[in-house]
């Protein structure tokens, strides 16, 4: 699944689907140039089941190495998928 990505003063999301309508989303703000928040993650009906919101993660996760950021996930989804995969314990904020 194609997985798209946009940012914007602080503030991005990673999506599914289209822009103005995501099938799937991880919501962030960045408040410094090295941090990442997790705020949101949804996915629609439709992509329920198909595992979109751990790729949306990962995705994120893969994003924040590139660029040598870390993760802080307040939202309860990331978070799960944190405390479930050791392998990104390398981009969890401290």
């Amino acid at each position: 699944m194609l997985i798209h990505h946009t940012q914007k003063e602080g503030k991005g999301v990673f999506f599914v689907g289209e822009d103005d309508v995501p099938l799937a989303e991880l919501v962030y703000t960045k408040p410094a140039f090295d941090k990442m928040i997790l705020e949101h993650t949804e996915v629609s009906e439709e992509l329920k089941g198909q595992n979109i919101g751990y790729q949306l993660v990962e995705t994120a996760v893969d994003y924040a190495r590139h660029h040598n950021m870390k993760i802080l996930p307040l939202c309860p989804f990331a978070n799960a998928v944190f405390k479930k995969k050791p392998e990104y314990q390398d981009v969890l904020m401290d």
